[in-house]
């Protein structure tokens, strides 16, 4: 088994994903990678229970989150931040203060949610169920795993289009330069995730990364479910033009079904234990130190 690959995005329990901190290290290790990183949303609570279960594999777990952010139009925007200080005060705090309005935010969704149900002469579902199920930061897709659970919808994409997207209530988001300047504050470097999410548009989102390169950032996930071979290489060339770093990851959520697995994205896409190496030739850098090693 080739054993040079890794991954830098994947999702737990803590924000919107299928699998505990301990079960994905495992599954990482069974999957021959040297390297991962737990991009939960917003939340850092996996870190330490991946780094703990990884150590006697051998396998790196490097600190990340994936923090909601928004920049002028752009509105659902997602940072990454790779090789920080997961405790640092200003960083939990900043974190417990957003997972709290999300909180309250999904609370309301599945207030409304059962509303919508009891129209429909059907019983309501619990949030304390939920919370269970999530195991951490309950999100969205946790309230989409109950109703299916229930019988309710077919899927995740039938319990958003019938009552997620009808029933939602905005998110709050970390402006750009704020994000940015969080992840460096607490010794971290900030990659844009998944350009091809934010636009298809190439001159939009060329001047998007120039934009943010003044605010300060890193990095471009260049390996990613969005991009094709010829939009790989395109951000390839971004990311040398701007003197950013590259990285990549499958977006691993653990959804039944899905394609996408751990170490591999859609259509193959792996990712090289280089892009480990440019993270910390960019925390050295900013002055900072590799933590995880």
């Amino acid at each position: 088994m080739n054993c040079n690959y890794i991954d830098l995005h994947i999702h737990t329990t803590c924000s919107d994903g299928y699998y505990g901190a301990e079960e994905i290290v495992q599954m990482s290790a069974r999957a021959g990678l040297l390297a991962i990183a737990l991009a939960d949303h917003d939340n850092i609570d996996g870190i330490d229970r991946a780094v703990a279960a990884a150590r006697p594999l051998g396998l790196e777990v490097i600190p990340a989150v994936e923090l909601s952010s928004q920049w002028r139009t752009f509105t659902d925007m997602h940072l990454l931040g790779y090789g920080f200080d997961h405790q640092d005060r200003t960083l939990t705090a900043e974190l417990e203060q957003f997972q709290s309005f999300r909180a309250r935010r999904n609370e309301k969704i599945i207030d409304a949610v059962n509303l919508k149900l009891v129209d429909e002469r059907k019983a309501p579902i619990d949030s304390e169920e939920v919370r269970r199920l999530a195991g951490g930061t309950i999100g969205r897709p946790h309230i989409a795993q109950v109703l299916r659970q229930r019988g309710y919808v077919n899927g995740n994409d039938d319990a958003f289009t019938r009552y997620l997207i009808p029933c939602n209530v905005p998110k709050y988001f970390f402006p750009a330069d704020k994000a940015i300047s969080l992840i460096h504050a607490c010794g971290g470097v900030a990659v844009l995730a998944h350009p091809p999410y934010v636009t298809r548009d190439h001159r939009q989102l060329e001047a998007l990364v120039a934009e943010l390169v003044g605010l300060g950032l890193d990095g471009i996930e260049v390996y990613n479910n969005g991009s094709g071979l010829e939009d790989t290489d395109r951000l390839i060339r971004l990311a040398r033009d701007q003197d950013l770093i590259i990285t990549g990851g499958s977006d691993f959520h653990g959804e039944p079904g899905s394609a996408i697995q751990i170490g591999y994205g859609l259509r193959g896409i792996r990712v090289p234990y280089d892009c480990v190496d440019e993270i910390k030739k960019a925390l050295i850098k900013r002055g900072q130190p590799v933590r995880w090693t």
